[in-house]
């Protein structure tokens, strides 16, 4: 989920495009992606209503400090050029919940008997 401090023109249109860009960048098949957009004009960071934003990003088994490193990279430059963010407005929290722990519900299981690796 992306919450940031600036409203987006067409934000279906930016999480159309934020899913296959996430999917890119995380190695995952679009399928898995979910995105969603929630803008909040009481957002603050360092003290000022300028534009920022908070990202989580869910995933399994593709998170560690280089992999998240590279991550936070790719997605903070995405964004500064898609909304004119700037790097240094907002924060992004890396989630391995472990497989068993996210049900797919189209298929009425989670991801650990999906995957073989019930964690």
């Amino acid at each position: 989920m992306l919450i940031g401090g600036m409203q987006i023109a067409d934000p279906k249109a930016f999480a159309l495009e934020f899913s296959k860009f996430g999917a890119e960048v995380l190695g995952k098949p679009e399928a898995y992606i979910t995105v969603q957009y929630q803008y909040n004009e009481t957002i603050t960071f360092g003290g000022t209503f300028d534009p920022a934003f908070t990202l989580k990003i869910f995933s399994l088994g593709n998170l560690s400090h280089d992999k998240n490193e590279q991550y936070s990279k790719t997605i903070s430059e995405w964004l500064g050029k898609k909304l004119g963010l700037k790097n240094d407005r907002g924060y992004i929290v890396f989630i391995d919940p472990g497989n068993s722990y996210i049900g797919y519900v189209f298929q009425g299981t989670t991801f650990g008997t999906i995957f073989g690796s019930k964690s």
